[in-house]
Order: C-alpha cells, then structure tokens, then sequence
C-alpha cells in the first residue's frame, strides 16, 4: 500500500502531471497521424465526399425552396441538380465554341511571337549555335521515346481514370446529400442523447450554414472577377478571352494565389497576341478588378460566412495542397472556417467552447 502512495506520489508533483500531458500528447499525435495517413491513401472516396459536401450545402437553398414551393424531395432534387447541370454544359459549350474558333489565330501569333524570340536569341552576347539547338531537339525526342515518358503516360491514364471515378462518385453522393443530408446526419446522431445530440445538431447546422455560405460568396466574387477581366480583354482583343475569363473564375476558388495566377496567365496570352503594351494594360485590368475584389467584395460577401484571420487561411491552403494538391487548396478554406464554426456553437447556439472563449480583455502592444 505505501509502495503504491509512492507511486502515486511521483505522478501527483510537477513532473508527473508533465509527463502525463505528454503521454497524452503523444497519443493524441499518434491518432492524428494514423488518421491523415488514412486519409491521404482513400483521398478516392474522401475528396469526392468532401467535393459532394461543400456543393450540397452551396445548393441546399434551392432544393429547400422547391421544398416548399410543393415539389416532391425526389423532384426537386433532380430539378437542382439538372439546373446545375445545365448552367456548367452552357458554359463549357461556350468555352468549346470560343476555342475551336479563335484557337488557329491564336497559334498563328505563338508562332510569330516564338520567332521573334528566335530572333532575339540570336542577337544576344551569349552565341547559341545551330549544334546547340539541335542537340536540345534530340534531348526532347529521346525523352517522348523513353520508357520514363511511357510510365508517365501510363501514370496519367491512371489519374484520369480516378478522376473520372471520383466525378461519378462526386455526382452520386451529391444526389443523395441534397435529397436526405437531414436523414443522413439524423441517423449519424443516434448513438448521442441529450446535450451530445443537441451538440451535434448545432455544429451539423452550422457547417452546412459555413459551407453554403463560403461557396456562394466566392462564386459571387469570382463571377465579378471574371466579368471585369472578361470585358477587358475582350476590349483589349485578346483571342480567347471567354475561355480566359472562365479560367478566372475558376481560380478565384483557390484563395490567396488563384486570382494572382488567372491575372498572370491573362496577361501572358496578351503578351504573346498583342504585345506588351497591351500586356500592361491587362495587367493594370487584373490589379483593379482585384483591389475592388479585396477592399469592397470580400469584406461585405464573405464576412459572415469566413471569419478566418489571413494567417490560417495560408496555412490552411499550404496544408490542403499538401495532402491533395490543387482539390485539398480548394477544400481547405471551407473546410477550416467549418471547424471554427462548429467550435463557436460547441457549448451553445452563442457559446464557443471553452478553449476559445475570451476570459479576459485582449489587448496587443500599441494597441
């Protein structure tokens, strides 16, 4: 018996609590890391489930409101979906349509553009003989005919097929979220009672709030973005403006970088059709419509639907290129403000939980 006090006794000072934080610690670690393992090797089912999520609660609103217009949940589920369905085939018949008919202009400037880059060569200090050049030719032949090309065009069949497997599984998850998510998350609860089960229906409310919320702002935004650099290039007349300003969009999905990047694609086509000057004037374009995007839209748009300080955001999106490349970027942010959000409603509707809430008066130095 006092063997077992002294035992006790070593655990009950400083460093026995320290040590015991730390095996807790450690475990805590271990299953976290057990779990993203897990994850990054059945991003197959996850990334598709995630995708189905996030969109299910963008269009969530519609399908409520079929709901309650008298539209059967099987109806108005499928009239959502059909709705979706038809904005994005408009818009990829409209970029296919704008491809086909201005991609040959397009190449014909490349070409010019490449030949005077040709020439600009030659006129440099630095002397590149006619041998240079075609040992270089020979490299990239002998590169698209080794069997390193082979294994990588085999490797990239093998990502399409995934793709188009997480796509269907993406569609069909979707459908089932949006016609019995309530179901789902009600049948996911019944193991809990009480404040647990009420826990879980604030935090399932509001992801789905956060979610929606995130993917409706950032489309609104992103379609501003699209439609100001859309017209400005086809003002500017850059060849495939429509197919550019749908990119743009697409990018703005991406937080932080994507409009950076559409901005820079845009002005490298312009470069490479019109000139530089017109290049800068595209350049000019991008950085308006982007602080008109950071100093009007965002505050006002997205301000109740991502409350993230910048600093998570980075974080959030280096970590979600990490484990899923350019789909984990796109995911992170909405799945990030989701896990505040059900942090905020953890102890009640307006009660964070406790780890968070503020317990004194916060003041920063100077502030």
């Amino acid at each position: 018996m006092a063997q077992r006090s002294r035992a006790g006794a070593l655990w009950a000072d400083g460093f026995g609590r320290a040590g015991t934080r730390s095996v807790q610690a450690l475990a805590l670690l271990t299953l976290v890391t057990v779990a993203v393992f897990a994850l990054t090797k059945l991003t197959l089912v996850v990334i598709p489930v995630l995708i189905a999520l996030v969109l299910a609660s963008a269009i969530h609103p519609l399908v409520s409101w079929l709901r309650r217009r008298g539209l059967p949940s099987l109806a108005a589920t499928w009239a959502a979906l059909l709705a979706i369905v038809a904005v994005f085939g408009g818009v990829l018949t409209a970029v296919v349509y704008a491809v086909a008919n201005q991609w040959q202009d397009l190449a014909d400037q490349a070409v010019a553009g490449l030949s005077e880059l040709q020439d600009s060569i030659s006129h440099l200090p630095i002397e590149i003989t006619d041998q240079q050049i075609q040992d270089a030719q020979d490299a990239v032949t002998g590169f698209l005919t080794s069997s390193s090309f082979g294994s990588g065009a085999i490797a990239g069949f093998s990502a399409g097929a995934n793709f188009v497997t997480g796509g269907v599984l993406t569609i069909v998850v979707l459908f089932f979220f949006l016609k019995d998510g309530p179901r789902i998350w009600e049948f996911l609860l019944r193991p809990f009672d009480g404040e647990a089960y009420a826990r879980g229906r604030r935090v399932g409310g509001r992801t789905v709030t956060t979610m929606g919320g995130y993917v409706r702002g950032t489309a609104i935004v992103a379609a501003v973005d699209a439609v100001g650099i859309g017209l400005g290039l086809v003002i500017m007349g850059v060849p495939l403006a429509i197919p550019l300003a749908v990119l743009v969009f697409l990018l703005a999905f991406i937080p932080l970088v994507g409009a950076t990047l559409a901005g820079v694609l845009a002005a490298l086509v312009t470069l490479v059709a019109n000139g530089w000057v017109d290049a800068l004037i595209v350049v000019a374009i991008v950085i308006a419509v982007n602080q008109l995007e950071g100093n009007l839209l965002q505050p006002v748009v997205m301000a109740r639907s991502l409350a993230l300080h910048p600093l998570v955001i980075l974080v959030a999106v280096t970590v979600g290129t990490v484990l899923a490349g350019i789909t984990g970027a796109v995911l992170a942010v909405p799945v990030a403000a989701s896990a505040w959000g059900a942090v905020q409603v953890w102890n009640g509707p307006d009660l964070p939980a406790r780890p968070v809430q503020q317990k004194r008066r916060e003041t920063a130095e100077g502030r």
